[in-house]
């Protein structure tokens, strides 16, 4: 290997690449974090956090793409189509800017998904009563059932992607998540 080439991992293969920065195992995530830094350490950089915000992207990706796979895939819905459902669920008819910002989505890819949804029968749009410029969204009766039903087998995934965590640390993980949240949106 030349002195500019990066360091080669033997990290797990996907569809026969390299997944230098897959979640298979504890150790090869720690390996791309030592490649990362043997590659760049000679800068002035912040290695810690630089490790925390990739684990929680790298995190938030694998239980994303596992929920889809193994819940979501049932109903035919996308991450972002169901958190759509849900936000509608527990709030009730939203405007389409509050529902993009709690589904935490573009108002773009929150045009698409209720276009997918209304064509299924989940969701509808209506103008505004006293504000015709304004498009505000609810459930219709068939996403209703939809989302009482595959809520219990959403829990049941997030509780599978977390199983490997106490409580406590269940509890300490959702506070430190929420302290950086908070962090993010007040900075």
């Amino acid at each position: 290997m030349g002195s500019g080439d990066a360091p080669r991992d033997r990290g797990t293969y996907h569809r026969g690449v390299p997944r230098r920065l897959a979640a298979s195992n504890a150790s090869d995530l720690v390996q791309a974090e030592r490649d990362i830094r043997a590659r760049i350490g000679d800068q002035k950089l912040d290695f810690a956090a630089m490790a925390a915000v990739s684990n929680i992207y790298r995190a938030a990706n694998v239980i994303r793409n596992h929920m889809e796979r193994n819940v979501l895939s049932g109903e035919d819905l996308s991450w972002a189509a169901f958190t759509v459902l849900f936000v509608l669920w527990i709030w009730g008819e939203q405007q389409t800017r509050d529902l993009a910002a709690e589904a935490g989505v573009t108002k773009g890819t929150l045009t698409g998904v209720l276009k997918t949804l209304e064509k299924r029968g989940l969701a509808r749009r209506r103008a505004h009563e006293s504000d015709r410029r304004l498009v505000m969204v609810s459930l219709e009766p068939k996403g209703l059932g939809v989302i009482e039903r595959l809520f219990p087998a959403f829990n049941m995934g997030e509780a599978f992607v977390s199983a490997s965590l106490s409580e406590r640390e269940k509890d300490q993980l959702a506070s430190l998540l929420r302290t950086i949240i908070r962090a993010v949106e007040e900075g």
